[in-house]
């Protein structure tokens, strides 16, 4: 189960640091945080527990898995009951290429991040793949242009 943890000024520092570069050494956040590496440890075994600190991942340049292509897609359902909504949750859960999806207020039910190698290969997803869904009673695509910021790290 999950502990609610108030965070220190040091916890803060580790968080910060540790969302920087999740493969730094316990010695060396340590010395960056002005504790000692046992104190670490045991920090970010604590913040584990209590659900601040998720798994660690490495992060891919979608350039070099030809990835470039960033669509915004808005979904609008069919309805609105909740297995129409947990079908099309599982759906989003299993596809790659749907990187993030949002519930949404207002006009469009869902916001999905879409990553393809073209507009080829979206036009095909979309087509054959989103709108083909039970639950889905339309979209609307935008195209990125280019990312001017783009941050896994959260302010603390």
């Amino acid at each position: 189960m999950k502990q609610k943890r108030q965070l220190d000024a040091v916890d803060r520092r580790i968080v910060k640091l540790l969302q920087a570069d999740a493969s730094i050494s316990h010695a060396e956040l340590a010395e960056k945080v002005g504790a000692s590496s046992a104190s670490c440890w045991r920090r970010i075994k604590a913040l584990e527990q209590a659900g601040v600190l998720l798994k660690a991942v490495r992060l891919v340049d979608p350039a070099s898995v030809e990835r470039q292509v960033n669509v915004l897609c808005n979904i609008r359902m069919r309805s609105h009951a909740r297995d129409a909504r947990a079908l099309f949750e599982q759906f989003v859960d299993g596809r790659a290429e749907i990187v993030e999806c949002f519930s949404m207020s207002g006009e469009w039910d869902y916001l999905l991040r879409i990553v393809v190698a073209d507009v080829a290969d979206y036009n095909d997803f979309l087509m054959n793949v989103v709108l083909s869904h039970p639950s889905v009673q339309g979209a609307a695509s935008h195209f990125a242009l280019s990312m001017t910021k783009y941050t896994t790290a959260l302010p603390v």
